[in-house]
Protein backbone atom coordinates (compact mmCIF):
# COMPACT_ATOMS: atom_id res chain seq x y z
CA UNK A 1 0.00 0.00 0.00
CA UNK A 2 1.03 3.68 -0.39
CA UNK A 3 0.39 6.49 1.88
CA UNK A 4 0.19 9.51 -0.67
CA UNK A 5 -0.57 12.22 1.88
CA UNK A 6 0.93 11.95 5.73
CA UNK A 7 2.30 14.19 7.82
CA UNK A 8 5.14 12.20 9.19
CA UNK A 9 7.55 15.09 10.26
CA UNK A 10 4.53 16.80 12.85
CA UNK A 11 5.85 17.42 16.40
CA UNK A 12 2.85 14.94 17.33
CA UNK A 13 5.22 11.72 16.25
CA UNK A 14 8.41 13.24 18.13
CA UNK A 15 8.36 10.87 20.73
CA UNK A 16 7.50 7.55 18.54
CA UNK A 17 8.46 8.42 14.62
CA UNK A 18 10.53 5.96 14.13
CA UNK A 19 8.30 3.23 16.00
CA UNK A 20 5.02 4.61 13.83
CA UNK A 21 7.24 4.26 10.37
CA UNK A 22 7.82 0.68 11.19
CA UNK A 23 4.21 -0.11 12.37
CA UNK A 24 3.04 1.37 9.07
CA UNK A 25 5.57 -1.09 7.18
CA UNK A 26 5.11 -3.79 9.35
CA UNK A 27 0.81 -3.48 8.07
CA UNK A 28 2.49 -3.70 4.44
CA UNK A 29 3.00 0.15 3.57
CA UNK A 30 5.80 1.07 1.58
CA UNK A 31 5.89 3.94 0.38
CA UNK A 32 5.00 7.63 2.15
CA UNK A 33 4.08 10.88 0.72
CA UNK A 34 4.69 13.80 2.42
CA UNK A 35 2.98 17.60 1.46
CA UNK A 36 4.80 20.32 2.32
CA UNK A 37 3.03 22.94 4.70
CA UNK A 38 5.50 26.13 5.41
CA UNK A 39 8.78 26.66 5.64
CA UNK A 40 8.56 26.31 9.61
CA UNK A 41 8.62 22.56 8.44
CA UNK A 42 10.90 21.51 5.40
CA UNK A 43 13.52 21.17 7.65
CA UNK A 44 11.83 18.01 9.46
CA UNK A 45 10.60 17.25 6.32
CA UNK A 46 13.59 17.00 4.12
CA UNK A 47 15.68 15.52 7.10
CA UNK A 48 12.81 12.39 6.96
CA UNK A 49 12.99 11.84 3.46
CA UNK A 50 16.78 11.61 3.67
CA UNK A 51 16.07 9.17 6.39
CA UNK A 52 14.18 6.68 4.21
CA UNK A 53 15.54 6.67 0.83
CA UNK A 54 13.32 4.87 -1.54
CA UNK A 55 10.22 4.92 1.10
CA UNK A 56 9.90 8.67 1.91
CA UNK A 57 8.95 10.90 -0.87
CA UNK A 58 8.78 14.72 -0.42
CA UNK A 59 6.52 17.18 -1.86
CA UNK A 60 7.46 20.97 -1.90
CA UNK A 61 4.51 23.83 -1.56
CA UNK A 62 2.57 26.37 0.38
CA UNK A 63 -0.50 25.26 2.29
CA UNK A 64 -3.25 27.76 2.06
CA UNK A 65 -3.38 27.78 5.74
CA UNK A 66 -0.40 29.36 5.62
CA UNK A 67 -0.84 31.89 2.90
CA UNK A 68 -0.41 34.97 5.79
CA UNK A 69 -0.81 38.79 4.47
CA UNK A 70 2.62 38.98 5.73
CA UNK A 71 4.16 36.24 4.88
CA UNK A 72 3.14 34.78 1.68
CA UNK A 73 5.47 36.36 -1.10
CA UNK A 74 8.29 35.32 1.02
CA UNK A 75 6.76 32.27 2.14
CA UNK A 76 6.21 30.92 -2.08
CA UNK A 77 9.92 32.53 -2.80
CA UNK A 78 10.65 29.69 -0.76
CA UNK A 79 9.39 27.16 -2.65
CA UNK A 80 10.64 28.50 -5.68
CA UNK A 81 13.96 28.19 -4.69
CA UNK A 82 13.65 24.65 -3.62
CA UNK A 83 11.67 23.84 -7.07
CA UNK A 84 14.67 25.01 -8.79
CA UNK A 85 17.82 23.48 -6.22
CA UNK A 86 15.82 19.82 -6.56
CA UNK A 87 13.23 17.31 -7.06
CA UNK A 88 10.06 16.86 -5.88
CA UNK A 89 7.36 14.09 -6.64
CA UNK A 90 5.25 16.94 -6.66
CA UNK A 91 3.88 20.75 -5.65
CA UNK A 92 1.77 20.04 -2.88
CA UNK A 93 -0.42 20.87 -0.81
CA UNK A 94 -1.61 23.66 -2.55
CA UNK A 95 -4.95 25.19 -2.88
CA UNK A 96 -7.70 27.19 -1.13
CA UNK A 97 -9.05 26.63 2.56
CA UNK A 98 -12.40 28.87 3.55
CA UNK A 99 -12.76 27.26 6.49
CA UNK A 100 -10.98 29.10 9.11
CA UNK A 101 -9.83 32.41 7.44
CA UNK A 102 -11.99 33.62 4.40
CA UNK A 103 -10.44 37.17 4.27
CA UNK A 104 -7.18 35.88 2.57
CA UNK A 105 -9.26 34.50 -0.27
CA UNK A 106 -7.90 36.54 -2.84
CA UNK A 107 -3.81 36.37 -2.41
CA UNK A 108 -4.74 32.59 -1.53
CA UNK A 109 -6.46 32.03 -5.01
CA UNK A 110 -2.48 33.72 -6.30
CA UNK A 111 -0.44 31.36 -4.30
CA UNK A 112 -2.38 28.61 -5.90
CA UNK A 113 -2.16 29.90 -9.19
CA UNK A 114 1.26 30.39 -9.08
CA UNK A 115 2.06 27.19 -7.77
CA UNK A 116 -0.05 25.68 -10.31
CA UNK A 117 1.93 27.40 -13.10
CA UNK A 118 5.34 25.71 -11.60
CA UNK A 119 3.72 22.45 -11.77
CA UNK A 120 2.66 22.83 -15.47
CA UNK A 121 6.55 24.17 -16.35
CA UNK A 122 7.75 21.20 -14.31
CA UNK A 123 5.70 18.73 -15.38
CA UNK A 124 4.77 17.64 -11.62
CA UNK A 125 1.61 16.68 -10.22
CA UNK A 126 -0.11 18.94 -7.45
CA UNK A 127 -2.11 18.05 -4.41
CA UNK A 128 -4.82 19.95 -4.06
CA UNK A 129 -6.34 21.21 -0.25
CA UNK A 130 -9.66 22.20 -0.50
CA UNK A 131 -11.54 23.21 2.44
CA UNK A 132 -15.52 24.59 1.97
CA UNK A 133 -14.00 26.07 -1.33
CA UNK A 134 -14.85 23.41 -4.32
CA UNK A 135 -16.63 25.90 -6.30
CA UNK A 136 -13.15 28.24 -5.99
CA UNK A 137 -11.04 25.22 -6.77
CA UNK A 138 -12.74 24.17 -9.30
CA UNK A 139 -13.04 28.19 -10.74
CA UNK A 140 -8.63 28.12 -11.22
CA UNK A 141 -8.47 24.88 -12.43
CA UNK A 142 -10.90 25.53 -15.43
CA UNK A 143 -8.24 28.54 -15.86
CA UNK A 144 -5.30 26.62 -15.35
CA UNK A 145 -6.64 23.93 -17.45
CA UNK A 146 -3.81 22.44 -19.50
CA UNK A 147 -2.09 18.66 -20.53
CA UNK A 148 -0.28 18.56 -18.00
CA UNK A 149 -2.29 19.49 -15.20
CA UNK A 150 -2.97 16.33 -12.85
CA UNK A 151 -2.83 15.55 -9.64
CA UNK A 152 -4.89 14.48 -6.44
CA UNK A 153 -7.88 16.29 -4.57
CA UNK A 154 -6.60 15.38 -1.04
CA UNK A 155 -8.95 14.08 1.82
CA UNK A 156 -12.01 13.98 -1.02
CA UNK A 157 -15.41 14.83 0.97
CA UNK A 158 -17.16 16.50 -1.86
CA UNK A 159 -20.08 14.87 -3.18
CA UNK A 160 -20.65 12.64 -6.47
CA UNK A 161 -20.81 15.90 -8.85
CA UNK A 162 -17.79 17.70 -7.34
CA UNK A 163 -15.62 13.86 -7.49
CA UNK A 164 -16.97 13.58 -11.29
CA UNK A 165 -16.03 16.74 -12.14
CA UNK A 166 -12.57 16.61 -10.22
CA UNK A 167 -12.34 13.35 -12.47
CA UNK A 168 -12.75 15.16 -15.59
CA UNK A 169 -10.24 17.51 -15.21
CA UNK A 170 -7.86 14.31 -14.50
CA UNK A 171 -7.33 14.38 -10.68
CA UNK A 172 -7.31 11.40 -8.27
CA UNK A 173 -9.33 11.64 -5.10
CA UNK A 174 -7.27 11.20 -2.12
CA UNK A 175 -9.54 8.97 0.22
CA UNK A 176 -8.53 8.64 3.71
CA UNK A 177 -10.56 8.17 7.13
CA UNK A 178 -13.41 10.10 6.15
CA UNK A 179 -14.82 6.93 3.98
CA UNK A 180 -15.09 5.56 7.56
CA UNK A 181 -17.45 8.16 9.63
CA UNK A 182 -20.84 7.34 9.67
CA UNK A 183 -21.64 11.26 8.66
CA UNK A 184 -19.05 11.22 5.78
CA UNK A 185 -21.23 10.23 2.93
CA UNK A 186 -18.45 9.59 0.61
CA UNK A 187 -19.07 6.17 0.96
CA UNK A 188 -22.43 6.09 -0.17
CA UNK A 189 -21.52 7.01 -3.95
CA UNK A 190 -17.95 6.20 -4.08
CA UNK A 191 -18.82 2.85 -5.57
CA UNK A 192 -20.07 4.97 -8.80
CA UNK A 193 -16.26 6.36 -9.07
CA UNK A 194 -14.28 3.77 -10.96
CA UNK A 195 -11.20 2.47 -8.58
CA UNK A 196 -8.77 3.96 -11.09
CA UNK A 197 -9.48 6.88 -9.68
CA UNK A 198 -8.57 6.64 -6.55
CA UNK A 199 -5.74 6.84 -3.98
CA UNK A 200 -4.91 5.83 -0.40
CA UNK A 201 -4.05 8.34 2.09
CA UNK A 202 -4.20 8.63 5.60
CA UNK A 203 -3.59 12.63 6.57
CA UNK A 204 -1.78 11.57 9.61
CA UNK A 205 -1.82 13.02 12.08
CA UNK A 206 -5.51 13.78 10.89
CA UNK A 207 -8.62 12.57 10.64
CA UNK A 208 -8.03 9.11 12.09
CA UNK A 209 -10.32 6.43 10.48
CA UNK A 210 -13.24 4.57 13.08
CA UNK A 211 -12.24 2.84 15.51
CA UNK A 212 -9.71 5.61 16.06
CA UNK A 213 -11.41 8.36 15.09
CA UNK A 214 -10.68 11.48 17.32
CA UNK A 215 -7.86 9.96 18.23
CA UNK A 216 -3.95 10.54 16.51
CA UNK A 217 -3.44 9.24 13.22
CA UNK A 218 -0.93 7.24 11.70
CA UNK A 219 0.04 5.83 8.73
CA UNK A 220 -0.60 2.24 9.92
CA UNK A 221 -4.51 2.80 9.89
CA UNK A 222 -3.80 2.96 5.77
CA UNK A 223 -5.50 -0.75 5.48
CA UNK A 224 -8.41 0.14 8.05
CA UNK A 225 -9.30 3.05 4.87
CA UNK A 226 -8.47 -0.27 2.43
CA UNK A 227 -11.02 -2.54 4.36
CA UNK A 228 -13.50 -0.29 4.13
CA UNK A 229 -12.86 0.39 0.43
CA UNK A 230 -13.33 -3.95 0.09
CA UNK A 231 -17.14 -3.25 1.44
CA UNK A 232 -17.63 -0.01 -0.93
CA UNK A 233 -16.57 -1.61 -4.11
CA UNK A 234 -17.20 -4.81 -3.94
CA UNK A 235 -13.62 -6.25 -3.89
CA UNK A 236 -10.60 -8.55 -2.26
CA UNK A 237 -8.44 -6.44 -0.16
CA UNK A 238 -5.79 -7.28 -2.18
CA UNK A 239 -7.21 -6.12 -5.74
CA UNK A 240 -7.70 -2.58 -3.44
CA UNK A 241 -4.20 -2.91 -2.38
CA UNK A 242 -2.92 -3.20 -6.26
CA UNK A 243 -5.34 -0.93 -8.52
CA UNK A 244 -4.87 2.02 -5.46
CA UNK A 245 -0.97 1.55 -5.46
CA UNK A 246 -0.45 1.17 -9.51
CA UNK A 247 -2.64 4.96 -9.62
CA UNK A 248 -0.25 6.60 -7.01
CA UNK A 249 2.82 5.28 -8.94
CA UNK A 250 1.00 6.43 -12.29
CA UNK A 251 0.85 10.02 -10.64
CA UNK A 252 3.87 10.70 -8.93
CA UNK A 253 5.24 9.15 -12.36
CA UNK A 254 9.01 9.23 -11.51
CA UNK A 255 8.83 6.60 -9.31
Amino acid sequence: MIDTHTHLYSDEFDNDRNEMIQRAIDKGVDKFFLPAIDSSTHKKMLNLEAEYPGQIFAMMGLHPCSVNPETWENELKIVENYLNSRAFCAIGEIGIDLYWDKSTLDIQIIAFEQQIDWAIQRDLPIVIHTRESFDEVFEVLDRKKHPKLRGIFHCFSGNLDQANRAVDLGFLLGIGGVVTFKNGKIDQFLHEIPLENIVLETDSPYLAPVPFRGKRNESAYLELIAGKLVTVYGKSFSDIDRITTENALRIFEQL
